[in-house]
């Protein structure tokens, strides 16, 4: 590893903490660095997700008063489905060719990208309606969320919130302390996986928790003064431009 791969992998996990700590999608930096490093699709799907963990679950602990308040039942079932979704995503992508996972990569990058476009807009039309979704279907949508999120996992978060909104919660601060504790879970056994299999890169893996805590701590700190839609033109910018350079490249 050079030291230019070593430095652009640090700077992109800085930037991917920081922007999970804000808004989400740091995986739309952390993720095609490690490609541009030429880490094969999966290999490099594994070590964003191991790179990207330790600042979010972090991260998870600053809710911990919210999750509190959350019915126990909704807690406990959300967390079943999110672990074994987490798993069967991972299982699932570990038994995908290296050849079939690269050609999705630009769809699931464009796929992630809408839903940082229009997720908000829907969950907040969710949030008016004041709809009451079963709890069962809740759980088979976040086991089929965390079932993606193991598999890829852009834009998973803005997919929890709008289920969890369709369910009927309104407590922004309780909802985001779900969403945080259950991409924790799902992405934990996942990395398990991953980790058993031996595609994590440590390496690169390495350099890039380093940076993601940076990014994380910084995150925490100072992204309140950056405007949330901002941030969040960024992330749609980015995933556009990385999407169309994977379909044409």
């Amino acid at each position: 590893m050079t030291p230019l791969v070593w430095v652009l992998l640090f700077a992109a996990a800085v930037g991917g903490g920081a922007m999970n700590a804000v808004a989400g999608g740091g995986s739309f930096l952390t993720f095609p660095a490690l490609l541009f490093s030429n880490v094969a699709p999966i290999q490099a799907n594994a070590t964003s997700a191991a790179a990207l963990w330790p600042g979010s679950a972090a991260s998870s602990a600053g809710y911990r008063n919210d999750i509190k308040r959350a019915p126990r039942r909704l807690v406990l079932s959300l967390s079943a489905a999110a672990l074994l979704g987490g798993i069967v995503g991972a299982l699932l992508l570990l038994r995908t060719p290296q050849s079939t996972f690269r050609a999705l990569v630009p769809w699931l990058l464009l796929g992630a990208t809408l839903v940082f476009a229009f997720g908000p807009p829907v969950t907040r039309a969710l949030r008016s309606r004041h709809l009451h979704m079963p709890l069962g279907m809740l759980v088979l949508l976040q086991l089929a969320i965390a079932t993606y999120g193991g598999f890829f996992g852009g834009g998973m978060g803005i997919m929890m919130l709008a289920a969890y909104s369709a369910f009927g919660l309104e407590d922004i601060p309780m909802m985001n302390g779900i969403k945080s504790i259950m991409g924790m879970l799902l992405n934990a056994v996942a990395i398990i996986a991953f980790v058993i299999a031996g595609v994590v890169e440590w390496p690169f893996a390495l350099v890039m928790v380093a940076g993601s805590l940076v990014g994380g701590y910084a995150g925490a700190h100072y992204g309140r003064r950056v405007p949330q839609a901002w941030m969040r033109a960024f992330i749609i910018a980015v995933g556009a431009v990385l999407s169309t350079y994977f379909f044409f490249a």
